[in-house]
């Protein structure tokens, strides 16, 4: 260990952890030790043998493990994804350690040189990934190691797998979040630029699957919106509550050497270090919550995907999908299927299994860590990269489907969507709405055994259910003037719906 005084001459800044960057951005400006061919010298001598070598860990071992251990334990074949957010912290931790005289300088030029390189050779195709070296951490020292020499040993002082790990997965599921919210505002304007392309169109609303209210079609469309808008604020909160660095808890109780936690945390963009150092390496809730908020997105692209396969069928044919996001049969030619919405309604099933797996895996755990959480990667992995394609998809499905104004004009008749309205025209003179919802109620059936609309019922007939009934209830009758009639604020009013849609072009900025 080198402890000198605290380094002056040189600053480090992390950039904004809402985008990537370059590690050259993350190097101090003093590089007083040329390594580039040092490096290239020790790469030269490396062969693809890859004979096991001892661990990093194995200095009180006598045997090393078996190929099936090594095989079932080893977590890089997936881990490796964290290579960017790994390399980033080691670099935080490598110039904080310089900075508390911990190592140094040109230890610390020779480590970010070092990594540097690393990260070339991975973003490259060049790194050689190996499953003896474990995981993303091991295989990144090690080949630093092979690349730098002692200099490179020093860099896990005063840090665990156990801290390095879930700092890696933080800045990950926060890079993650950022992207989720770019393709949900992205889905946001291509539903409302549906909704603008489609005004005044009227659709039967339904409750329970069964015809209930007219609403207008915008403003079913802006329900998505909204729901999408819930979905964004959710992993937004998440992600100020995740925004806290476990860098430096080492395994659990911290450590006897003078770090800076505080320098760490900001470089790293994080609000500040987490108070407890046990709960910094055992805390997983902040990936079930942003699981749990993947499954919440994920149930409601659900429904929409059920929405619009109802929709396109020959039952109801509200919608035409273009053919560039439609499907055929290896067997029935005539075949046209909304498959990208199917599998948007079936691939949720995967975003839930991920967060029941994760909750089945932190049932229990003792504190700190346990091996366990290795098992916490793979369904943030997935669940992450599935709803970042059901969100594409959907926006795109969006962009290309047609809505069959004429067949939806067809279908409105059925079902007595103006009862209510009759019931609200009712209690407008007077009739107690419990009165009310019983006379509309009597009109709806007298409707169904002439095979009538309500529109077609005479005054005459009106009155023998009951004399309250005038020549102005016509006013009421139909879907277009019950449309008219909603004016509660969110209601599917013409009015309404325009001042929500105006909120809306508004908000997501739409020319």
């Amino acid at each position: 260990m080198v402890f000198s005084a605290a380094l002056s001459s040189s600053t480090f800044t992390l950039p904004s952890p809402l985008h990537h960057h370059s590690l050259t951005s993350l190097t101090p400006r003093s590089t007083a030790f040329p390594l580039r061919k040092l490096i290239k010298t020790r790469m030269e001598v490396q062969t693809n043998a890859n004979p096991k070598e001892a661990k990093l860990w194995g200095g009180r071992f006598e045997e090393g493990v078996t190929d099936a251990v090594e095989r079932f334990t080893e977590s890089v074949s997936y881990d490796k994804q964290l290579y960017k957010h790994d390399i980033t912290g080691s670099t935080a931790h490598a110039t904080m350690l310089a900075k508390q005289g911990l190592i140094s300088e040109s230890d610390r030029d020779s480590i970010i040189e070092g990594l540097r390189e690393i990260e070339k050779r991975i973003e490259s195709g060049e790194f050689n990934w190996r499953a003896d070296r474990e995981d993303v951490h091991m295989n990144i020292e090690a080949a630093l190691t092979d690349l730098i020499g002692e200099p490179a040993k020093k860099l896990h002082t005063s840090r665990s797998r156990n801290d390095q790990v879930v700092t890696d997965l933080r800045l990950w599921c926060r890079d993650a979040i950022d992207k989720i919210l770019a393709r949900m505002r992205e889905l946001q304007v291509s539903l409302l630029k549906l909704a603008l392309n489609n005004q005044g169109i009227i659709l039967p609303g339904y409750t329970h699957l069964q015809r209930a209210q007219p609403v207008l079609l915008q403003h079913l469309l802006i329900a998505y919106v909204e729901e999408i808008e819930r979905d964004a604020g959710r992993l937004i909160d998440c992600r100020a509550r995740m925004n806290f660095s476990p860098l430096g808890a080492c395994a659990l109780a911290g450590t006897g050497l003078p770090i800076d936690r505080f320098m760490t945390s900001d470089a790293l963009g994080f609000t500040a270090p987490m108070r407890n150092s046990i709960d910094a390496v055992s805390d997983r809730d902040f990936l079930l919550e942003f699981l749990s908020a993947n499954a919440i997105t994920a149930v409601h692209l659900s429904g929409l995907g059920e929405e619009w396969v109802l929709w396109a069928s020959e039952e109801f044919g509200f919608i035409t999908p273009s053919d560039s996001v439609s499907t055929g049969s290896s067997i029935m030619p005539q075949k046209k299927n909304p498959d990208p919405m199917e599998l948007v309604r079936g691939k949720s099933a995967r975003v839930i299994g991920g967060l029941v797996t994760l909750l089945t895996l932190c049932k229990g755990l003792p504190h700190a860590y346990n091996r366990d959480l290795q098992e916490d990667k793979e369904p943030a992995f997935d669940s992450v990269k599935t709803i970042l394609g059901m969100l594409e998809v959907s926006a795109e499905f969006a962009m290309n489907i047609t809505f069959n104004r004429e067949r939806i004009q067809k279908s409105l008749p059925a079902g007595y969507l103006d009862a209510t309205t009759l019931a609200d025209y009712l209690v407008k003179k007077g009739v107690p709405f419990r009165t009310s919802h019983d006379i509309a109620g009597k009109a709806v059936a007298l409707c169904t055994s002439k095979n009538f609309q309500l529109l077609d019922l005479s005054l005459e007939e009106l009155r023998s259910i009951n004399p309250v009934f005038d020549n102005d209830v016509y006013e009421f009758l139909g879907v277009e003037n019950s449309i008219k009639k909603f004016v509660s604020y969110g209601s599917t009013g013409s009015a309404c719906v325009a001042e929500q849609l105006d909120y809306w072009i508004k908000k997501l900025e739409i020319k």
